[in-house]
């Protein structure tokens, strides 16, 4: 079973957004069996749409369109499909009544004869009811393929994936199971994991097949199957994770189909009762970040400071400006410092600090560009670390915040 994703809109086209509809749609849709074979993005233009429908229609059963469904004279994609169907548009009482109830209650300007004309809609489609927006969805069917199209607003479209395409698609198809599973890894690169599992690799069976997902600081293995029958390709899967393990052990983070690494550690610092504090430098409040996008996070993370000018460290943090003075900002004592200062400040079991050059340029740094250095506080007492990160700032950035949770991970163990 293999779909298409389209989505349509020049901001995609000249990277004024980014395609997060396209990612979200065909995690979905690989969770119910069916595989995307090609994702595509084209212009709202009614040339583009059409031969992309024709193209689409040979290589998938389901084409699924995001985008173009606005009140707007640029958005044609409705228009459009109704004329590749040879439609006519025509008011949907249900769809018209729901936008009029939506303006009154949620938009201060007064309802206009162009929002009342997103009720006009392709007699041959089957409505999908956007109930948190003014788009409505369409499903086409032509002999054994099926054609969706979605508003392009990303939580309209994640309700009508989740409530009204998945399971209209479940029903419509058998289809077969997927199974992904996906080791996280942290501290070795792709090259020298591929190297040191050459022979569990070159082993596996025909039907497994894996992928290295190199990120910044981290490498994910994904494992993939695809079968009828779910209980033995699982079982197949986790055979084989089983002798992968042994041989990643110092590297393995745990997977990312359970879990994060920063969800990881939220969990045992709940769960230990421990708590966490922060003092950013050149990382710049990226940790802290990655940190609070996790639900519950405020149970164990009480703050963090963004100190990056020397000043700061001493004023808020209590570093000694004599000793920065005499290691220098970018060094291992003053990284242990400020994680002593945000342990104390912040009164928590641990702390997490990190200082160092990450460019464009030296500067007055007496540090190479890429030196960061990282501290950890805990009840143990004080580590820490020193490490070139490379000489691009945003690589260096990254790849200092993934060392952290590194080493933080690690820390709890």
């Amino acid at each position: 079973m293999l779909a298409e994703i389209v989505s349509i809109g020049d901001e995609i086209l000249i990277g004024q957004i980014v395609n997060t509809n396209a990612v979200f749609i065909a995690k979905e849709l690989n969770k119910i069996g069916i595989e995307v074979v090609q994702i595509t993005s084209i212009s709202d233009k009614e040339e583009a749409i059409v031969k992309c429908l024709d193209d689409a229609q040979k290589r998938a059963q389901v084409v699924i369109l995001t985008g173009g469904l606005g009140p707007t004279k640029d958005d044609l994609t409705k228009h459009t499909l109704c004329a590749y169907f040879d439609d006519v548009l025509v008011k949907n009482e249900k769809v018209l009544d729901h936008i009029e109830a939506m303006f009154k209650k949620y938009v201060p300007t007064p309802i206009n004869d162009e929002n009342r004309k997103q009720a006009l809609l392709p007699s041959k489609a089957k409505v999908l009811q956007n109930k948190i927006g003014t788009a409505s969805g369409m499903w086409f069917e032509v002999e054994d393929r099926v054609i969706i199209s979605l508003p392009g607003v990303p939580f309209e479209m994640k309700a009508l994936i989740n409530n009204e395409v998945i399971p209209a698609l479940q029903k419509h198809y058998t289809r077969p199971f997927i199974i992904h599973k996906t080791v996280l890894t942290y501290g070795l690169g792709e090259s020298v994991i591929a190297e040191r599992i050459e022979d569990w690799e070159n082993n596996l069976p025909t039907d497994i097949k894996l992928a290295y997902l190199p990120n910044i600081g981290r490498v994910r293995l994904r494992l993939s199957a695809k079968g009828d029958d779910l209980n033995v390709i699982s079982a197949r899967i986790e055979e084989q994770i089983a002798s992968l393990l042994p041989q990643i052990e110092d590297i393995f983070m745990g997977f990312e189909e359970e879990a994060s690494v920063e969800e990881q550690i939220q969990k045992a610092f709940i769960s230990k009762g421990l708590s966490l504090a922060l003092a950013e430098s050149c990382t710049g409040g990226e940790i802290a970040a990655r940190i609070t996008k996790i639900p519950g996070a405020s149970n164990y993370f009480k703050g963090g400071a963004v100190v990056y000018h020397s000043q700061s460290k001493v004023d808020l943090l209590g570093v000694s400006a004599c000793l920065i003075e005499e290691k220098g900002v970018v060094s291992v004592e003053v990284a242990e410092a400020m994680a002593m200062g945000a342990q104390q400040k912040y009164n928590t079991t641990h702390a997490v600090a990190t200082t160092g050059n990450a460019g464009p340029s030296k500067g007055d740094e007496s540090v190479e560009v890429g030196t960061v250095c990282i501290a950890i506080a805990s009840p143990k007492g004080v580590y820490s670390e020193e490490f070139s990160f490379g000489i691009n700032r945003e690589r260096v950035i990254q790849k200092a915040v993934n060392k952290v949770f590194e080493l933080l991970f690690k820390n709890l163990a």
